[in-house]
């Protein structure tokens, strides 16, 4: 595990298109989320630390923002052969232990996290009506092994600015996790092996 921060994404980027596998069946795809107020990207998997510290809080305010016109996809990128825990199937089983609510998608040629220029776990996009880029960082400032709870506040601040119309703050904290599990020789530029401080 390298530890890794966002490669933040510049704002003002459209959302780049997809179409992928979801982990119950059938599939999720950009366009599907053409009516949504605000969209919530966000690359994640199983087995990461950083991911079970905040999934509890994920799975809430997805919960609290669907309802409210948002759209939320989660997607994983990891080599499922070095990392089998992150397998559509095991995906399957923690979508279903976690209760999310949302998308849970496999980009198996992980050519969808390059287009995003995802970096690591969790990594979160946050898109306007227009699907152009408003923020990407952080959930919160809660990592696992502090005492900060996870509240998902930054992440709900971008939300709650999007849906009122307005812009969210533009000081924005890169999210930081495990990298991402490029395929051996598959490793995008950015990725930085030696991880971030």
């Amino acid at each position: 595990m390298v530890r890794t921060a966002s490669t933040m994404l510049p704002l003002g980027t459209a959302a780049p298109d997809f179409t992928l596998p979801e982990c119950d069946g059938g599939t999720v795809s950009l366009s599907d989320f053409a009516d949504s107020k605000a969209l919530l990207v966000v690359f994640m998997c199983n087995h990461c630390p950083y991911v079970k510290h905040v999934a509890d809080g994920l799975k809430q305010l997805a919960d609290d923002y669907l309802g409210k016109g948002v759209g939320v996809v989660a997607i994983s990128s990891n080599d499922v052969e070095a990392h089998p825990d992150d397998s559509p199937e095991a995906m399957k089983a923690e979508k279903a232990n976690r209760g999310y609510a949302f998308p849970y998608a496999y980009d198996a040629d992980q050519s969808v996290a390059k287009a995003y220029a995802a970096a690591c776990t969790p990594d979160f996009f946050v898109f306007d009506a227009d699907h152009k880029l408003v923020y990407r960082g952080q959930m919160d400032d809660s990592r696992p092994g502090s005492d900060v709870p996870v509240t998902g506040r930054d992440l709900r601040a971008a939300l709650d600015a999007v849906l009122a119309g307005r812009q969210p703050d533009a000081d924005q904290k890169a999210s930081l996790g495990c990298n991402i599990k490029w395929k051996e020789g598959a490793a995008p530029d950015y990725f930085n092996p030696q991880g971030s401080a």
